[in-house]
């Protein structure tokens, strides 16, 4: 049976009014009674330059909110505790709980009596609660940081989810101030992505990144990651986000200069242990060798042959007796006579 066309029509402008708000989820609630989170965060102090060259330090902090009721001006009152195991490269370690109790707006989204061990700030807005309505391009703060929204339907990491990803409202900040505490005075730089329940308006998790320099131009890196681990609601499971698109394909010349300079390597260091090889097997010179001279392996020659200098080879000795001859010079003439001649041979005048 064909549907009165009125009553078509009808059902098609209801369809196109619900579609909108189907795609976008349930709408988002207030902050209620009951309403829990459990969280685990993590801070890091690192990349010190000048006095904090080498100097690290770590904090891990397990912490809880309890929104235990909902007051009769509207604020939510809150209970907090968390406990933080600090240590540092020296091996300086300490653990602090802390716990109390606070009020905030869930309209104004700013803390009313009170802070969860927030210091430091002017006013500031509460860190763990949004309004869950804003749409991308809107800004919000959390403490006295200015936020941007960036996208509703963001998959964030949780291991808790059956996806491994829950939908969140992701935001982002960045700006400097002047920090002034414990650490020194220093000039910071910040950039703080933040991602919230789109159905409740808590904080799902966070990263913020810091970078302090002083005049000097000492300073470091701070680090703080932030992640839910339990939930009195529900999140919603989502997909893992798409895979980055493939980068441009083209000549890898880093790859290729890497692979260059790694052949030349390999040839320098062929070329040396062969260098080693010969010189290990080559003869060594004489130590004291002519200058201009040729120096000959004595292994390449025979051995001389024996001289059979044996007992029994000895040839017989000869035994030569020599005359000796005594002479004198001659008186007259001075030639050499013999003694035994009586003249002469020369002149003939006697020898006596």
């Amino acid at each position: 049976m064909r549907a009165a066309p009125g009553l078509a029509l009808a059902a098609l402008v209801a369809v196109l009014v619900l579609l909108p708000g189907a795609l976008a989820g349930p709408a988002p609630r207030s902050a209620a009674a009951g309403d829990q989170l459990g969280y685990t965060e993590t801070i890091v102090l690192d990349g010190g330059v000048g006095n904090y060259t080498g100097y690290t330090e770590h904090s891990f902090i397990n912490g809880s909110l309890h929104v235990t009721a909902i007051l009769p001006n509207g604020t939510a009152n809150t209970t907090y505790a968390s406990v933080t195991h600090w240590v540092n490269n020296a091996g300086q370690t300490e653990t602090v709980p802390v716990q109390g109790t606070f009020t905030f707006s869930p309209t104004t989204y700013h803390y009313v009596q009170g802070t969860d061990n927030q210091t430091g700030y002017v006013d500031p807005y509460v860190w763990f609660y949004i309004d869950a309505a804003l749409r991308p391009g809107a800004s919000f703060y959390l403490l006295n940081s200015a936020l941007t929204v960036v996208g509703t339907n963001v998959s964030y990491p949780l291991a808790s989810s059956p996806t491994g990803y829950v939908r969140t409202i992701f935001a982002e900040g960045n700006g400097s101030y002047q920090r002034n505490d414990v650490y020194g005075v220093f000039t910071a730089t910040y950039t703080w992505k933040a991602y919230f329940d789109p159905g409740s308006g808590y904080i799902v998790g966070y990263l913020y990144t810091e970078t302090d320099r002083d005049a000097a131009g000492d300073g470091f890196t701070w680090t703080d990651t932030l992640s839910v681990t339990s939930t009195s609601y529900a999140l919603t499971p989502a997909a893992a986000p798409p895979a980055p698109p493939p980068t441009a394909t083209g000549p890898d010349y880093a790859l290729i200069a890497t692979v260059v300079v790694g052949a030349l390597v390999l040839i320098v260091i062929v070329a040396l242990a062969l260098w080693a090889v010969r010189r290990r097997h080559r003869p060594e010179l004489p130590r004291h060798a002519a200058p201009g001279t040729i120096a000959y392996d004595r292994a390449s020659f025979p051995s001389p042959p024996g001289l059979g200098l044996g007992q029994v080879a000895q040839p017989p000795v000869q035994q030569i007796v020599l005359q000796e001859t005594v002479k004198t010079n001659c008186r007259y003439c001075g030639t050499l006579i013999d003694t035994t001649a009586t003249v002469c041979p020369k002149c003939g005048a006697p020898r006596t």
